[in-house]
Order: C-alpha cells, then sequence, then structure tokens
C-alpha cells in the first residue's frame, strides 16, 4: 500500500504543500497552521490531539532498496561540519596522550607532536562524509549481500589509496639520508599503502560503515512504525466511518416509519415532519465527513428529531432540557445523542398512554463531560431485554474507538420508573462557544424547554 500526504485542509480546503506546514491527528485529519490554531490543537473530527506533520514523503513499503533519508542528510553541511568536528577532537586527544607518554623520554613539543595526527585526522574527515553517503546509498541487506560486499571491500581500497595520496601530498615523507621530501614513486607509494591498509580499513573505515548503517536500519524502524502508525489510524478511521454509516440509515428508517404512522392520523402534520426531516437530513450531511461536533449542534439535531416525534405523539411526549451553559461549546461524537433518545422514545415514552417525559441533562467536572438522557418509561429488570439494540451497540462501539477507556456509556433503571443512560466523555470545549438557546421549532411545540443552568 501506498501512503501519500493530504494535499488539502480538512477544514478549509486550502492547499497544503508537501514540504510545508501542517498538522495531523492519530487518524490523519490534516490542518493547515491557521485552521490547527483556531482549533486550539483539537481535531474538530476525531476530538485528537493534532500534532505537526513531518516535512516528508512517505515512502512506499516496496521501495526497500531506495535510498534513505535519514536526519541529517539532508541537510549535507552538519555532516561534513560534525565530521570535522568528532576528527579535530580525536586528533587533539591523540596529540596530547603521544606528548604525555613521550616527553618523559626525550625533549618534544605539543606542537610537533599535534602536526602529523591533525594532518591524518583531518583527511578522515573530508573522507568520512564520502562514505557516509557511499553508505546510505548503497545499504547491505539480507538480499543483496552477496552484490554489495564486493562494492565495500573495492571501497575499502579507495579509501586507503585517497588517504595514502592525501598524505603524501600534504606532508611529504622525509628522505633520512637528505632530509628532504623524498619523491613519490610506485615503491614508495607502495609500501605506505601496506604500512596503512590494515589500520584505515579496519579502525576507521569499517566502523564509519557499521556506524552509516545503524543510522539505516534505526530510521528504516523508525519509518515502519509511523507507516503501522498511520495504517492503524486510517483503519480507525474507516471503522469509525462505518459505524457512524451504520447509525445514519438507522435513523433515517425509524424515522420515517414515524412519519408513516403519523400519515395515518394527520397528512397535514406528516407533511410538516417530513419538511423538518429534510431539515435533518441537511444538517446530516453537512457534517458527514466529522465525526465530532459541538453539544450545540447535536442538541439542535436531537430537538429536530424530537419535533417530529412531538407531533406523532402528540402529549404524551413531554421533553425537558437540563444543560449546563458551560457544556454548549463542549465537543461530542456526532450522532451520538439522537440513538440514545431514539431508544428512550420507542421502548419507554411511546409505551406510555400519558405523561410521557424524557430529560436531557448535562454537567461537567472539567475534565468529564456527562450526558443524562432519561424516561419515565417502563424500564427494565433482570428478567427483561436491556436497550441495546443497533443504535447503542454502534455508539458503544464509535465511543471506544474515539476515547478508548476514557469514556463509559452506562445504562440503568431511573430511580421510580424508567430509564437512565447516562455517557461519560472527556471534556474538551471548542475554540468558538456557540451562543444556544434551547428554543422550539415554530409550529413543533415541544413542552418544558426553559430549565437551562
Amino acid at each position: 500500500m501506498h501512503l501519500e500526504m493530504k494535499t488539502r485542509c480538512e477544514k478549509c480546503r486550502a492547499g497544503l504543500e508537501a514540504n510545508g506546514e501542517a498538522y495531523i491527528c492519530s487518524y490523519e485529519c490534516t490542518y493547515c497552521a491557521v485552521c490547527a490554531s483556531d482549533l486550539l490543537g483539537v481535531c474538530s473530527n476525531c476530538g485528537g490531539e493534532l500534532i505537526r506533520r513531518p516535512r516528508r514523503k512517505i515512502r512506499s513499503p516496496d521501495s526497500e532498496n531506495a535510498p534513505l533519508m535519514v536526519r541529517g542528510s539532508q541537510r549535507p553541511w552538519l555532516i561534513w561540519v560534525g565530521s570535522f568536528g568528532v576528527w579535530t577532537v580525536a586528533a587533539v586527544v591523540s596529540a596530547v596522550s603521544m606528548y604525555q607518554f613521550e616527553r618523559g623520554f626525550k625533549t618534544v613539543t605539543l606542537r610537533g607532536e599535534i602536526t602529523i595526527p591533525l594532518i591524518n585526522y583531518l583527511i578522515f574527515a573530508f573522507l568520512t562524509p564520502l562514505v557516509f553517503y557511499f553508505g546510505l546509498r548503497y545499504p547491505v541487506q539480507r538480499n543483496n549481500w552477496v552484490r554489495r560486499t564486493p562494492l565495500y571491500l573495492v571501497g575499502a581500497f579507495v579509501f586507503t589509496v585517497l588517504h595514502v595520496l592525501a598524505r603524501a601530498l600534504v606532508y611529504p615523507v622525509l628522505n633520512p639520508t637528505t632530509g628532504r621530501p623524498a619523491a613519490i614513486g610506485l615503491c614508495l607509494f607502495r609500501n605506505m599503502l601496506l604500512y596503512n591498509v590494515a589500520d584505515d580499513v579496519f579502525l576507521i573505515y569499517l566502523p564509519i560503515v557499521m556506524i552509516v548503517h545503524t543510522l539505516w536500519y534505526y530510521q528504516r524502524f523508525r519509518d515502519r512504525e509511523l507507516r503501522a502508525s498511520q495504517l492503524e489510524g486510517q483503519l480507525a478511521k474507516a471503522h469509525l466511518q462505518t459505524l457512524k454509516a451504520k447509525l445514519q440509515p438507522h435513523f433515517l428508517f425509524n424515522t420515517m416509519h414515524s412519519i408513516s404512522a403519523l400519515m395515518l392520523i394527520d397528512v397535514r402534520e406528516a407533511d410538516r415532519a417530513m419538511t423538518r426531516l429534510s431539515d435533518l437530513l441537511r444538517m446530516s450531511l453537512e457534517n458527514d465527513g466529522q465525526q465530532v461536533t459541538t453539544l450545540s449542534r447535536e442538541l439542535e439535531f436531537v430537538r429536530g428529531y424530537l419535533e417530529i416525534e412531538k407531533l406523532r405523539l402528540e402529549d404524551r411526549l413531554e421533553v425537558v432540557f437540563d444543560i449546563a451553559s458551560d457544556t454548549f461549546d463542549a465537543q461530542v461524537p456526532h450522532l451520538l445523542l439522537q440513538p440514545l433518545v431514539e431508544n428512550a422514545v420507542r421502548h419507554g415514552i411511546s409505551l406510555r398512554s400519558a405523561d410521557g417525559q424524557l430529560c436531557i441533562s448535562t454537567s461537567h467536572n472539567g475534565t468529564t463531560l456527562s450526558l443524562r438522557v432519561t424516561d419515565n418509561g417502563p424500564g427494565f429488570n433482570d428478567s427483561t431485554q436491556s436497550r441495546a439494540g443497533l443504535g447503542l451497540a454502534a455508539t458503544r462501539e464509535r465511543l471506544q474507538t474515539l476515547y478508548g477507556n476514557d469514556c463509559s456509556l452506562d445504562i440503568r433503571s431511573a430511580p421510580g420508573d424508567g430509564v437512565e443512560v447516562c455517557v461519560q466523555i472527556p471534556f474538551r470545549a471548542d475554540a468558538r462557544p456557540f451562543a444556544y438557546e434551547v428554543v422550539g421549532h415554530p409550529g413543533f411545540g415541544i413542552s418544558s424547554v426553559g430549565i437551562v443552568r
């Protein structure tokens, strides 16, 4: 599977550059910097935390042999600066050690002792980045080690040759007879090559190659973890969309059934209910790609549904909203309350002949948002079947996917008669508080809606 970065902001639909600043949640919902700031770092779809997206493209898993971008390889000057810094320190340490050792036997100076190590190590400092890039470009793996091994043997020989040539040019070998620089001939070059080959290959070249491969395999491991995390996020997001897709037709079919029953009683009221249903469907389509909305929007949707049920049940349904004023801008999953309210109406209020009451209340303690849907229907006990239909099952599964162990959905008999459903989720306030007042839609009176704290 090939994973690609999203190129548009989820909120404003503005284009996003692959190497530009963008923010993602654990489900790969992607936002531009402005929208992420407006949302206060919280995804409007799933409620997850937004983090800065890495400025690089995701590689395809089947491109195993492609060059891997290890941290620093995109900024070559860091590798060169690091190489010269490390080798300079090594030269100084080596020179000081030799000076401390030899000054007990003869007269030496620190300047004289540092000359040869500094020249050798600065040559290594120049060759190290070349070996570094060579190792990144041609890494040894299980499926190519046979053909890559000769390549690295040739690289070891070239490394030694370059070191010996640079050493001879920068600091020529002195002729012991004349005290002057000796001419670089084939014999001298061969002797220098044989003298340096073991140290250059086993003490310098191979350790650099091993360090490069360690970094390469570590980066490869991190990339696999990132791909696995993104795949897991995509699967979770697809799972949420599937659960939401189950709830939407479930709500539509049940509402249509209520309107169908109303057609036999009052055609005009049924026509008005159809108009209200179209408003609900429009609201649902507006939030089609979102998993999270504000409590105020969710209450507006539930109120529209209850207005349709009010036409069917008339005085048998009384609705009470007991909403804490500081919870209207709280983030809740879209279509969270509707299945709970629908269950209360169908399995509780509709079974009463009169005086049915449905109460929706909210509260929070700063960290947890509590939502309660209570009805005064016949309730249930151990000998009767509890209300665990498709709507509640899908809602419970969505909550578990969105919040993990930080949520709960409890169904219990309310004090006296009826049933109370209590949902607890993390309390997260939207960046833009929504002024909200619970009122009835013109022509669809809902009684007892003024109890708002």
